[in-house]
């Protein structure tokens, strides 16, 4: 009997991923840690910084790793993340559609999702990120979004 054959433009199919989740707690904490230790050394500050800017802005939030693997803030739902590339930090909110932003620091263009990309040469906005952050926790509190990152029903 032949042995069939993938057609050759045949596409992979890309499951979800494994339940990567880590936390809140204190794994969590450490996982961000070594995620952090393994970038750009540029960017270590930025990084420390971006997550004593939460948890002052927020002090009821939480580390977590979401199941994507990416370090996550929890304040009833997803708060924020943050991404280390190799020239600077996405700092995502994933309501920053919905924000205000009257520093201007958030970009793109989706429908919930707003990013800010902090380098290693630029200061931190730390006023206007407590701003956002703090209006996102308001939001988060009255409609909290699950895991992955919509709102519960």
């Amino acid at each position: 009997m032949p042995v069939k054959q993938k057609p050759s433009g045949a596409r992979k199919v890309l499951k979800a991923p494994a339940s990567y989740k880590i936390g809140p707690g204190k794994e969590a904490v450490q996982w961000i840690d070594d995620y952090v230790a393994r970038s750009a050394p540029e960017l270590h500050s930025a990084a420390h910084a971006l997550r004593r800017i939460v948890k002052k802005a927020v002090p009821k939030s939480q580390e977590a790793v979401n199941p994507w693997r990416i370090p996550t803030f929890y304040f009833h739902g997803p708060l924020c993340f943050l991404m280390i590339g190799k020239h600077h930090i996405t700092f995502g909110l994933p309501r920053g559609a919905w924000l205000k932003d009257s520093a201007g620091l958030l970009e793109g263009t989706g429908k919930n999702l707003r990013h800010v990309k902090i380098k290693p040469s630029s200061q931190i906005n730390e006023a206007g990120l407590r701003e956002l952050l703090q209006e996102s926790a308001g939001i988060n509190r009255e409609s909290p979004l699950g895991v992955a990152m919509r709102p519960k029903k």
